[in-house]
């Protein structure tokens, strides 16, 4: 899979809330009510995740959840990591 270049990587950020570019990743972070909402949403992204075979990195501080995404076999950020950054967003629904 190809790296997006810097342009493309803007677009598709500007198309995408809370996202943002951190180097060779996108990353955003979650607010929750309460631990029990966060870790909620960290199960739905794990399904999600391996349905699209693109797992992210997770960090959990108490109700925050920070996802990263990078495609680490390509050495930067690529579809999969724009179309996971999609799906992790709409399991907050």
């Amino acid at each position: 899979m190809a790296l997006l270049g810097n342009d493309q990587v803007g677009n598709e950020l500007s198309s995408l809330p809370g996202w943002a570019r951190e180097g060779n990743a996108i990353v955003k972070r979650y607010d929750f009510p309460n631990f029990v909402a966060a870790i909620d949403f960290v199960r739905k992204v794990a399904d999600r995740a391996e349905a699209l075979n693109h797992h992210p990195d997770i960090a959990i501080h108490y109700n925050k959840v920070m996802l990263t995404l990078s495609t680490h076999s390509e050495g930067g950020i690529t579809e999969k990591d724009i179309d996971g950054a999609r799906s992790f967003d709409a399991a907050t629904g």
